[in-house]
């Protein structure tokens, strides 16, 4: 037991006292707050129909003006997004209720609320647009009256007002324009909205146009945005949100990821059993199971690519949908009639014709440590049987420590060397234990079946210096993981683009058969060439993870890791 002593029990016994005063002096300020708080919300009950609009108007004003000064925090602690436009079109309007009108809701308030609660068909998420605040003081406002006859709480009306109007703002920008920060590659103009765009879209509420009009208005008209969209019921309606244990990496903790593995798969049934630890041979069987389910490339081994997909699940894929629905509002309002679309998650490159696909091919593209780049250009040049200059980067991380142990490496992979004044070195006379981030020479593939670039090459202005191309790996089209390019994009379809390039030509040009002639015969005859398009082809190289195909929506692997990080930037608390 513990006795303090004479002078502790001294500092002891003054301590619990000013614990007491302390405690007391919250408990009567929770008090008089309390007191406050219900004494206002007796001011606030109104019993005639005039009386209930204009307390509710006196409240908007009060708590739009608190809300100015508090960095859009209304007195009830909830946070508007919107608060300045908010101020605006409530000054506007003498600060009077926009969602209802003595003691009914308007249409468009109902509607309004209805389209919050199911705002994930839109790809967005109902919390950030104050449903459960909103729908609480519905529910409470409909139970007052059940109790109170006539008698209705102006401060409920005119708290549900406030919120419905910032969410009607907020749903606006997040439709029209995503959630997502406008980088180098976006396309879209209007990077901000004006007040003005805002205020008209509220006019239009006043003249009768529903909510659910406005919204479909400002969505991107692109048809994979339209098809993704389609698709969303469906996922919804099976969703399960259910989470399942998450498997670390392996290299961290063998043992930890072991037993997470055998854990996870046994969740959802690709185990009969989690108490008894299972053999490899029965864990490779589970993990091809699973595999397969995903449509993935069936080996049984737990790769990168098995572990993204094992830790994912609905919740994770509908954040994901918002992510994919979001960038493909950074493309242009108007898509050209013509362009080349490579979706580098989906590993396939398509032709759009106005809403037709006249080519899709699988593609092959960067590694994780090459990635493929987004970005948007125009095919300009075909170039039959090219050479291949290897960048700089694949210079230095690759040729550069072969070439070292032996010069040789570059005859072998048909590689030639040339200095600046442009004559031709041999390797063996260089001292390559010199260089150790780059060479003075230039590294030159010759033109041929064994070019990497295979025998043609599509040109476009980027700053990766990348391209697309054939390939003389035409084997790797067959894997279902086609992540394995420097960071071009090798097109399976090759000779499918460029005819349709080179028909497209002949509609300015008059040229485009004759020029089709010539480039089976320098093809035929193996000769390095060059076409200059007139009719440049627009070409987007996008990074979506998820597609709407046949009503349901087709999730590719996140193979760069840009969702992750999106999301956890930008939508962590979902």
């Amino acid at each position: 037991m513990f006795f303090a002593c004479p002078a502790q029990r001294g500092g002891y016994h003054t301590l619990l006292m000013r614990t007491k005063v302390y405690f007391f002096g919250i408990v009567a300020c929770l008090f008089v707050f309390t007191a406050c708080k219900n004494s206002n919300r007796r001011g606030s009950i109104a019993v005639t129909p005039g009386q209930l609009q204009q307390k509710a108007a006196d409240i908007i004003k009060s708590s739009i003006i608190h809300a100015a000064a508090t960095g859009g925090v209304l007195p009830d602690s909830v946070k508007l997004s919107q608060s300045r436009l908010s101020k605006l079109l409530y000054e506007k309007n003498e600060y009077a209720p926009l969602w209802c009108k003595e003691q009914d809701w308007l249409p468009a308030g109902d509607s309004l609320f209805r389209l919050i609660e199911k705002a994930q068909l839109f790809g967005l998420f109902p919390e950030d647009y104050h449903v459960k605040e909103v729908s609480g003081i519905r529910q409470k406002f409909f139970n007052d009256s059940l109790r109170k006859g006539d008698q209705k709480d102006a401060s409920l009306w005119a708290e549900a007002d406030m919120m419905l109007t910032d969410a009607f703002f907020q749903m606006v920008k997040d439709i029209k324009l995503g959630r997502l920060p406008h980088d180098s590659v976006t396309l879209r103009k209007d990077s901000v909205l004006t007040d003005s765009f805002y205020m008209a879209k509220f006019a239009l509420v006043q003249q009768q146009t529903s909510p659910a009009q406005i919204f479909q208005s400002l969505e991107p008209g692109h048809t994979g945005y339209r098809l993704l969209k389609k698709a969303i019921p469906k996922f919804l309606d099976s969703a399960n949100y259910r989470s399942f244990t998450k498997v670390p990496s392996p290299g961290k903790d063998p043992v930890a990821f072991k037993k997470a593995l055998q854990q996870r798969l046994y969740e959802e049934g690709f185990l009969a059993t989690d108490s008894v630890v299972a053999d490899s041979a029965t864990i490779a069987l589970a993990v091809k199971k699973f595999q397969e389910k995903k449509g993935i490339a069936i080996d049984g081994r737990v790769g990168e690519g098995t572990i993204r997909m094992l830790n994912d699940n609905d919740k994770e894929r509908f954040i994901r949908i918002a992510i994919s629905m979001d960038k493909y509002k950074m493309l242009p309002e108007k898509m050209p009639s013509k362009y080349v679309w490579v979706n580098i998650p989906s590993y396939y490159m398509q032709l759009i014709d106005g809403d037709s696909v006249k080519i899709n091919s699988k593609i092959i593209i960067g590694k994780s440590k090459t990635r493929t780049p987004v970005l948007t250009s125009n095919i300009n040049e075909l170039i039959t049987y090219p050479q291949w200059v290897p960048p700089p980067s694949i210079v230095m991380k690759e040729i550069l420590p072969a070439v070292k142990k032996n010069p040789g490496y570059l005859a072998k992979k048909g590689f030639s060397l040339w200095d600046s004044k442009g004559e031709e070195i041999d390797p063996y006379t260089v001292d390559w234990s010199k260089y150790n981030k780059g060479i003075p020479y230039r590294v030159v593939q010759g033109s041929g079946d064994a070019n990497a670039l295979g025998i043609m090459k599509f040109v476009f202005s980027n700053k990766y210096s990348v391209y697309l191309h054939d390939t003389n790996q035409r084997y790797l089209f067959g894997q279902v993981m086609r992540s394995l390019s420097h960071g071009c994009v090798r097109v399976q379809d090759w000779d499918k683009l460029t005819f349709y390039l080179l028909r497209n030509d002949s509609i300015s040009t008059g040229r485009g058969y004759s020029r089709a002639d010539s480039v089976r015969t320098w093809l035929k005859n193996k000769q390095k060439r060059s076409v200059a398009l007139k009719n440049k082809m627009p070409v987007f190289i996008r990074y979506i993870t998820c597609e709407g195909r046949n009503g349901n929506v087709i999730f590719h692997d996140d193979i760069y890791g840009d969702d992750k990080m999106l999301k956890e930037k930008y939508f962590a608390s979902k």
